[in-house]
This record gives structure tokens, C-alpha cells and sequence, in this order.
């Protein structure tokens, strides 16, 4: 099926609604006694230590979620990549659960903690690491070694030698294993592959701007060309995105000859296939570098005239490190109903919701942000709309929604506890016209990414985060009028956290 058909988007999204989504089976069970392995294990390769360094180098948190540097000429060496890939996707803490035993809990945000995200690099040679294709173990901090070689070219060339990734001497490719996350989630899960890697994403640009490491997220490229590079069966892992990192000013080499790999690795312990995320997958797959050369261009989406509009408050000043509070986040487990300000509402909303140096789009973020408020002191309960070009709240409907709040977010506690629940709604209509079923992808992606900084700036002011999942089309009927023919794409909690006694 073409990228273009977009009926197979529009199936797959209907089918993945909750509560009853055809593509879903509501007698599923899931019990995390049967949780997979969260990591990919490669067997018999050489593996090279990767240095970790987790001091703080001096950047705030806040900073490092709301500046990019685009034209800095920096090239990262081990030491910086070792930072970029602990703070990303590493281990941060580990916590022991009653018959579960001991969890290892990553830098980011993961749906269920089951962490099937993996990164690959491709690099010249640099500071410290030999040029070619390595994995990254984040259970050891190791690269394991899948080629030897300058193959940075084969990357450039799958994306139709996009400018910002032909001049880098490092680049980043996140993938999805399918299997580890749809143990429970069922087909739902090709959502949660752009929701997990957009929160691992949202720490990568952290950190990379924190070292001052020019990066671009990439989605177009020719799908195939990354699997053979990585030695990926596509049905089972495969590939979501690309972040070249630094810029060289030099031409990269031609690509040694492309052998197959013959290397034995598991990438889950359950083999359970859902067609539904194949189908899905493929059908916004970009086949040829002339796909990938007329899909690349920007969407523009009519936004509302705002009516009363609330200007954000002040912004807060923070200096904790993001280093620390990568370090000390976690997805909150329980709220309390304590308020909290409006100026640490406005300061999230505007270190968060800067552009994102991105291949499709040039412009503001694809999402719209809408906004239940429970307790926020200096802002009257009720439902709101995030006027970004005003950088202000429009009003939508007054009165204290915490019952729909929970309702929304799947009859949960959390959400109706918080002191504030955010949507990321889009045009989907629009999106796949533009930019096909992989305008899906994109739209997934685009949303998780600011949702990722909210929980780091959420931390980083001394709050508490959480990703939810949600009825889709009730969030619409709630939001409607305003938001009618939008869907949602991602939702946050935001309060304060329950004192453990």
C-alpha cells in the first residue's frame, strides 16, 4: 500500500480508540510478571565502554528545553556521546517491586516502563570511537559493534542527502521493537512507538543543547535502506527516526560495500504479532529517495480566531541542572490536590512549546494545546486553549471539570488528582493530506516531543508528571465546539506529588 492512501491511517487510528476500538480486544490481560526483557541482546559482537560522565555541566533545565544551536560547529566526541545516551535512554534509578524483583528505570518516559525504543549510531571517525555502526546497551553502557566503516552516506542518501544530516559526523537512529510493548498494549502500540521515542527524543535535544550540539529530528527516509544499514527484519523492529548531531562543513565518503549482518541478537522475549502494526507501519513507509524528496515540506493549519484571551504570567527562574533532573524524574504515581501557580503553568508552556528543529515542519508545532485546569491558583477553573502566536489562554468553558478530567483520561485517579491535564489535539484531515499515512507517524511524534519537555520542566520546577492515555473521541466532544474534527494525539498530567508518609 502507498504512503498516500490514507484510508489505512484512518483504520488504524479508529480501530486503536478507546474504549472500543475494533483492532483491540477488550478481554486483553496483561500481567507484569510476564514483562519482557527491555533490552536487545546482541551475542558474540565486541563491545566497546562507553565513558559516563553524569556532572552537571552548567545548563538549567529550563535552558536546555527552550534553546536549540543550529549553526554551531561542535562535533561531539565519546565523552559527549556517552552524555547524550545515558541522559537520553540510560538507567537512572532502580526500584524493587513486591514479586516482581528488582526494575531498572530509564532517563525518559516509557509506556509501562516496558522501554522498547532502541538507538543505533553511525559515526566517522571521532574522539575516542572508531567509525561505523554501533547499538547502544544501556544496561552495561556499552556500543555494541554491527559494522565497521564510514557508513554515514547511506544514511545522508535514504534521506535524499538532507542538508543537516550530510554535514554530521554523528548520527542517531531510534527504533521500535514492536513485540515488547504490544504484550499490552495490543495494536495501540504503534501509537506509543512515537510517544516513547518522542519523550526519549525530548531529552536528547536537552542534552544536546546543553552541550551546545547543533541536532535535527529526520522522519523522512527510505525505510528500507535503514533496515538493511542496521540489519533490522521490519516486521519486527523498525526504524522511527533519525538525529544527526554536530556539523562537519566536510563531504562524507562513499559508503563501504553493504554485507549482510550475520549477527545473533534477541529482541524480545515474546514473538507475539500484531498485523495491525505491520499494516499500519507499511502503509507509511516511504519506498524511494524521490518519495522521500517530494514528501519533505511544510503544512500550514488554520487555527481559530482566539476570543478572551488570558495573558501567561511570569516565568520562573530555575537553576537545577538538567542533569539532576533528568536524574530525579519519574512518572508521578499519585497526586495530591494541592494548586499550583499560574506562573508555573505559563513557564511550562513557555519552555516547552518553542519550535522543534524538525524536517517537517518550519514553523510552530503541528499540536494544539488544550487544557483542563483543576487548581491552578490565579486562573479560574475550566477548560482552555493555548493561543501560542499570543502566547496567552483562551477560555473556553468555566466551571470544575475534575470529574470530566478523570473520565478523559481513562477513568483514572491521576488525572482527576492533578492540578492540570493537557491535550495534544490535531487536524489529522489535514496532516494526511499533506503528508500521507506517514503524516501519522509525524503528528504521534510532533506531540510526544513537547509533552516530553512538559515532564522535564514540570520536574524541573518541582512538580510532578505523568503521560496518560484517553477515550479519543471523548477528549473531542468535551473540547467541541473549538476542536471539532481533532484528534488527540498525547495527554499530560501536571501537579503537585503526594507526600509519602
Amino acid at each position: 500500500m502507498q504512503n498516500h492512501e490514507i484510508e489505512a491511517a484512518w483504520h488504524y487510528h479508529n480501530g486503536t480508540k478507546h474504549p472500543n476500538g475494533m483492532l483491540l480486544n477488550r478481554f486483553h490481560v496483561y500481567h507484569p510478571s510476564h514483562r519482557p526483557t527491555p533490552y536487545k541482546i546482541y551475542k558474540n559482537v565486541s563491545q566497546i565502554d562507553i565513558p559516563l560522565d553524569k556532572t552537571p555541566i552548567g545548563i538549567s533545565a529550563l535552558d536546555a528545553i527552550s534553546t536549540e544551536y543550529i549553526d554551531s560547529n561542535i562535533t561531539p566526541d565519546l565523552d559527549a556521546l556517552g552524555r547524550i545516551l545515558y541522559f537520553s535512554s540510560g538507567i537512572t534509578k532502580k526500584i524493587k517491586f513486591q514479586g516482581l524483583g528488582e526494575m531498572d528505570f530509564r532517563a525518559a518516559s516509557c509506556t509501562g516502563a516496558l522501554y522498547h525504543i532502541e538507538i543505533y549510531l553511525v559515526c566517522s571517525d571521532i574522539a575516542g570511537l572508531d567509525a561505523g555502526v554501533y547499538h547502544f546497551d544501556p544496561k552495561h553502557m556499552k556500543l555494541d559493534t554491527i559494522r565497521l566503516g564510514d557508513f554515514r552516506k547511506c544514511v545522508s542518501h535514504s534521506t535524499t542527502e538532507e542538508s543537516f544530516t550530510s554535514q554530521a559526523p554523528a548520527i542517531l537512529i531510534f527504533t521500535d521493537v514492536f513485540a515488547r510493548n504490544s504484550i499490552k498494549y495490543q495494536s495501540r502500540e504503534y501509537r506509543h512507538a512515537f510517544w516513547d521515542s518522542g519523550t526519549i527524543l525530548a531529552n536528547t535535544l536537552a542534552i544536546t543543547s546543553a552541550h551546545k550540539i547543533p541536532s535535527k529530528i529526520i522522519t523522512g527516509f527510505v525505510d528500507s535502506q535503514m533496515c538493511q544499514l542496521l540489519g533490522l527484519d521490519i516486521s519486527k523492529e523498525a526504524p522511527i527516526a533519525i538525529v544527526p548531531l554536530g556539523q562537519t562543513g566536510q563531504n562524507m565518503p562513499i559508503c563501504p560495500p553493504m554485507e549482510e549482518i550475520n549477527i545473533d541478537a534477541v529482541s524480545s522475549d515474546y514473538e507475539i504479532e500484531y498485523p495491525e502494526i505491520n499494516a499500519m507501519h507499511e502503509s507509511s513507509c516511504l519506498l524511494t529517495e524521490t518519495e522521500v524528496k517530494s514528501w519533505r515540506h511544510q503544512i500550514t493549519l488554520e487555527r481559530k480566531q482566539p476570543t478572551r484571551l488570558i495573558p501567561l504570567g511570569k516565568n520562573i527562574t530555575v537553576q537545577e541542572s538538567l542533569e539532576n533532573t533528568i536524574i530525579r524524574r519519574g512518572s508521578t504515581r499519585k497526586f495530591s490536590l494541592e494548586s499550583i501557580t499560574f506562573d508555573q503553568l505559563s513557564t511550562i508552556l513557555n519552555h516547552t512549546t518553542s519550535k522543534i528543529n524538525t524536517d517537517f515542519t518550519s514553523a510552530e508545532s503541528l499540536s494544539d494545546i488544550y487544557i483542563i485546569v483543576n487548581a491552578v491558583d490565579g486562573l479560574e477553573s475550566g477548560s482552555y486553549y493555548f493561543v501560542k502566536e499570543k502566547n496567552s489562554l483562551e477560555q473556553l468553558r468555566k466551571g470544575n471539570f475534575r470529574h470530566a478530567s478523570g473520565n478523559l483520561g481513562l477513568d483514572q485517579d491521576l488525572p482527576y488528582d492533578a492540578s492540570v491535564t493537557i491535550f495534544f489535539m490535531v487536524n489529522l484531515d489535514k496532516i494526511l493530506e499533506q503528508f500521507g499515512n506517514r503524516g501519522y507517524r509525524v503528528a504521534q511524534l510532533d506531540a510526544a516531543i513537547t509533552g516530553g519537555k512538559m515532564y522535564l520542566a514540570s520536574y524541573a520546577l518541582g512538580l510532578g508528571a505523568t503521560g496518560l492515555t484517553f477515550y479519543d473521541d471523548l477528549v473531542t466532544n468535551f473540547f467541541s465546539p473549538h476542536a471539532e474534527n481533532k484528534e488527540t494525539m498525547f495527554l499530560i498530567a501536571i501537579g503537585k506529588k503526594e507526600k509519602s508518609t
